[in-house]
């Protein structure tokens, strides 16, 4: 796995992974995820993961969907002129210029839910930069429903590095520190990211340290998202994804307000399926489906 430097509290770790055990001839498809915060990029070999790569996304989304697939083609020996069929999704999906089409992220982070954990997998949570999504699916990864709130970006993935920055802890740790509370607080106002901010820096000022502030911030994500998986209709099983199904924080207390298990999200860091590429993967099998059906057409 190589990976770049990373700079300030809220940055998630970049990298790319690369399994060239996996290499065999085949059909060759690929997904770009140019999301609001994160790109992603995934490579298949029909239809199985080959290699990808994660990195922050910049002022220009078609400039971040190129850097985010060069880098998941680095050390493959692959080219853009080797992918026989690229799907461009997320945030930025019309702005992706080497996409064959744009498909809606809930469809293809749907797709790569069922991919990563399988046919049983009926709820998927997608914690977005500034938005969140509770889809419903069947057994093949198909959307049956769901429901999006994007009204502000707190209790998102956006929110959450505002936190991190603002208490100077980095972003992969703070699940982890919202839970080393005795009790859990209040939580706090959720409904726009500079007035919880403001919130924050008041209870900090007021004696709070920062474990239980991050406590009482994560609640109040967990709630929201739980509200919405609560509306969409919750059947087992449920599964997160996105950078917030890192967060052990949000993970446990989405667990413990809907009374349910998620199902644990694979080891990325060893040969595991990292969930914040479902959407690249899901686009990358959907490229899939789409190329063959123009051969057969």
């Amino acid at each position: 796995m190589s990976q770049k430097g990373t700079a300030g509290f809220w940055r998630w770790e970049e990298y790319q992974r690369v399994f060239p055990e996996r290499k065999k001839p085949g059909l060759v498809t690929a997904g770009v995820d140019v999301g609001s915060v994160g790109s992603k990029a995934a490579i298949m070999i029909d239809g199985e993961a080959y290699s990808w790569a994660v990195m922050r996304t910049g002022s220009n989304s078609p400039d971040s969907a190129k850097k985010v697939l060069d880098w998941a083609l680095e050390g493959t020996g692959f080219s853009l002129a080797d992918l026989q069929y690229t799907v461009g999704t997320g945030y930025g999906r019309v702005n992706v210029p080497m996409a064959n089409k744009a498909i809606t992220e809930i469809a293809c982070h749907a797709k790569g839910a069922n991919y990563i954990w399988g046919p049983t997998v009926r709820t998927v949570l997608d914690v977005g930069g500034q938005d969140i999504k509770a889809i419903r699916i069947d057994e093949t990864g198909r959307v049956t429903s769901f429901l999006m709130n994007d009204k502000c970006a707190a209790g998102t993935g956006r929110g959450m590095e505002v936190f991190a920055d603002l208490l100077q802890i980095p972003i992969e740790q703070i699940g982890e520190f919202s839970l080393k509370v005795d009790k859990e607080p209040e939580p706090v106002s959720c409904t726009c990211v500079a007035f919880a901010k403001t919130e924050a820096m008041g209870l900090l000022r007021n004696g709070w340290s920062k474990e239980k502030v991050l406590a009482a911030y994560t609640r109040a994500m967990a709630l929201r998202m739980a509200n919405l998986i609560n509306r969409v209709g919750l059947e087992k099983e449920l599964v997160i994804t996105g950078g917030q199904s890192k967060n052990v924080g949000v993970v446990s207390r989405i667990e413990t307000i809907l009374n349910v298990k998620c199902l644990p999200a694979p080891n990325w860091r060893e040969k595991g399926l990292d969930p914040m590429i479902a959407g690249a993967l899901g686009a990358a099998l959907l490229a899939r489906a789409l190329y063959l059906k123009t051969q057969a057409s």
